[in-house]
């Protein structure tokens, strides 16, 4: 029994029909198929959906769809079907790289596919891929030309696609054509029938018309009457083709139309082909960026010297067709110039006023004045001084009426430029100038008066020395006077006091030496308490060289002894976080009356002059051992309130600790005698402070 149950297979009974007899109700095939419909036995649940929510997740499913699609292929690489679908899921995740690379190997399996190529060419032009798709027509009826779904396919994608069709135009279709007269011009040239030859030709340009133009049939053309010595039919024939070419596939054209001007052309033929290619080039940049304004004003430069007035004008306009996008002067400015040559086209060189005027207007009203102004043009037309007024814009303006004689408008500007800027003292002077030139001195003071009543003024010295000038050129020296005066009510600078006092002495008047020496006085006085100590300084030498020149040995002396004597200090520096930052060394004026309110500054500079000749005469006596040398060095530069290192020694001035009193930060003073009055006699001083 095991043997038999594990040789052989049990077969299962067959019930038996005992009521071979046809049923009451029969049923149908029909009815079966209606009854599984109703309950829907053959319906199969839906596969379960996956719902992706990271990153990773889409890696995942997108690495195993591509796994099972190139099992599939690797399966059966002949099956187109697996590569289409392969194809169209990288589409449908917009990989639109990746569907062409695996159209692309498909085609490597299966070139002569017609639905592959279809399909192919589909994707392209659903996702605007015109170039792409371009070059898949041309691949495909170049292999496949007699595949007529091509040919049905294109002519719907013309008639649903009107655009597109004149970026695609059928190149590949025409190009096989075109070889093919091409081919049969050739044959009856080499029988030797020229006549048939140049009527095939010319039957060709008539098929194809103007708009399928094919390069290579006008360039074959053209070398066939070159070599039937018809120059001039050549030339015509190139020219023909490069005015219906489109620039951009005449690259073969032009090359072959400069070869034949080279060989058969005089100098001006040469010229225009040159000519003819640069204007090429200026297109492709032009078109390439239109707002590059540079390549406009190459493109407008070469045409003005070879073309017609509407040509030029066309050019033109097609270049101040390009606004800038952004209201920036910087966008703006090279926008303008197009405009301005534009105008100056037209009026220099085609003579035409009212078309000029024209222009500016236009210009005029294209610009925003409110953000972009341009100085030039307003300069030119003279309406946007009220629109918006601009330094640049009215210096210009009043230029060119001075330069036109127009003396009264100019006076006009120069009060619309006050009302605009009345800070700026620069104008206020070329007003008053004007005004002196036309000989109106009282408009001059008064345009001066109401300039240094300002409130505000971004060079006021500039504007009341101009003021003082002035006066003195037209010889009123008491307002001269007047006006020093009120300035030095304003501002005590010492370069006033001392320009007051160069007036003074420059007046023919006998009184002017004591007149100028009052003004030394005076300002003197005025800067005596003033914190800035070098300009007491500067007055007081222009003083002393006043009075070497001009004054007698009492008055040298008398201003020698107001000079004050230049010492050198020490003063204690503090970093920014409070800690201690060393010593600085600085130098400082001790005026004559700052001396006397210091009565201890002689006593202390006596004390210190003692203790250093007391160190003088104890350095001999010290043993030469270098300890003993070194430990007294050391005490020395360890006293704070002597100086006996050696680079201090031999210093000719006194060098001042601020941590002494107020006397200790002075040097000695010359000396004084009292005479026989019985004063009190002071000290020399000292020869250690430097005296300026």
């Amino acid at each position: 029994m095991a043997s038999t149950a594990a040789g052989k297979q049990r077969i299962p009974k067959v019930a038996k029909v005992k009521n071979k007899a046809p049923a009451e109700i029969q049923i149908t095939a029909e009815q079966l198929l209606r009854e599984a419909k109703e309950r829907e036995l053959e319906l199969l649940p839906p596969p379960p959906k996956q719902k992706i929510t990271d990153k990773e997740e889409l890696n995942d499913y997108k690495l195993r769809k591509r796994k099972a699609f190139e099992d599939n292929i690797r399966k059966n690489r002949t099956v187109i079907s697996n590569w289409i679908k392969y194809a169209q899921w990288e589409e449908s995740l917009e990989e639109v790289q990746r569907s062409r690379s695996i159209y692309e190997r498909a085609l490597d399996v299966e070139h002569r596919n017609v639905t592959l190529w279809l399909k192919y060419a589909e994707m392209e032009m659903k996702n605007r891929q015109i170039n792409h798709a371009r070059n898949i027509w041309d691949r495909a009826i170049t292999i496949l030309p007699r595949a007529n779904q091509f040919w049905y396919d294109w002519h719907c994608v013309s008639e649903t696609n009107s655009n597109l069709i004149e970026c695609f135009q059928m190149n590949c279709s025409i190009s096989y054509y075109v070889k093919n007269w091409i081919k049969y011009a050739r044959f009856e040239e080499r029988h030797g029938y020229i006549a048939h030859s140049r009527k095939v030709y010319e039957r060709a340009v008539e098929f194809f018309g103007e708009d399928h133009i094919e390069e290579n049939l006008f360039v074959a053309f053209a070398k066939f009457e070159e070599t039937q010595k018809e120059f001039e039919r050549a030339r015509v024939i190139y020219k023909y083709s490069l005015d219906r070419i489109p620039k951009q596939e005449a690259q073969e054209l032009f090359k072959h139309y400069t070869m034949f001007e080279k060989k058969f052309g005089d100098r001006r033929g040469i010229e225009d082909v040159i000519v003819s290619k640069r204007r090429f080039q200026y297109e492709e940049e032009v078109k390439a960026n239109p707002h590059n304004y540079d390549a406009w004003f190459d493109y407008l430069r070469l045409v003005e010297n070879d073309a017609d007035p509407d040509t030029v004008r066309d050019v033109y306009e097609r270049a101040i067709a390009n606004i800038p996008p952004i209201q920036e002067k910087r966008h703006w400015r090279r926008y303008i110039y197009l405009w301005i040559n534009y105008a100056l086209y037209e009026e220099l060189e085609v003579k035409d006023p009212e078309r000029t005027r024209q222009v500016y207007q236009a210009c005029l009203d294209l610009i925003p004045h409110k953000k972009v102004t341009s100085a030039k043009l307003s300069c030119e037309t003279g309406m946007a001084i009220g629109k918006c007024p601009k330094n640049k814009l009215l210096k210009g303006y009043i230029e060119l009426e001075l330069q036109l004689r127009e003396f009264d408008r100019c006076r006009k500007l120069y009060e619309k430029y006050l009302e605009f800027s009345p800070e700026n003292c620069t104008t206020w002077i070329k007003f008053a100038e004007l005004e002196t030139i036309l000989g109106d001195s009282e408009r001059a003071r008064a345009i001066f008066e109401l300039a240094i009543g300002q409130p505000r003024l971004d060079m006021p010295e500039v504007l009341w020395k101009s003021y003082i000038d002035f006066e003195i050129e037209q010889e009123e020296y008491e307002n001269t006077r007047n006006l020093y005066k009120r300035l030095l009510q304003r501002t005590q600078h010492v370069k006033v006091w001392i320009s007051s006092a160069k007036f003074e002495l420059s007046v023919e008047d006998p009184e002017r030496l004591q007149r100028c020496r009052q003004v030394f006085e005076e300002a003197n006085k005025s800067l005596r308490n003033c914190e800035q100590k070098e300009e007491r300084l500067l007055l007081l030498e222009s003083w002393r060289d006043f009075e070497r020149e001009f004054g007698s040995d009492a008055t040298i002396e008398r201003v020698r002894k107001l000079l004050p004597e230049k010492v050198k200090k020490r003063r204690k520096l503090t970093a920014e976080d409070g800690s201690d930052a060393g010593w600085e060394e600085y130098y400082d004026y001790i005026f004559p009356e700052d001396a006397a309110n210091q009565p201890n500054r002689k006593l202390l500079a006596m004390v210190k002059l003692w203790k250093k000749q007391q160190i003088e005469e104890d350095a001999p006596e010290t043993a030469p051992e270098e300890e003993e040398t070194s430990t007294a060095a050391g005490k020395q530069a360890a006293s704070p309130d002597t100086d006996t290192n050696a680079a201090q020694e031999h210093k000719p001035e006194i060098t001042y600790d601020d941590r002494d009193d107020e006397g200790s930060s002075s040097s000695s003073s010359e000396s004084d005698s009292r005479g026989e009055d019985g004063g009190e006699k002071e000290s020399k001083p000292s020869e250690d402070v430097q005296k300026d």
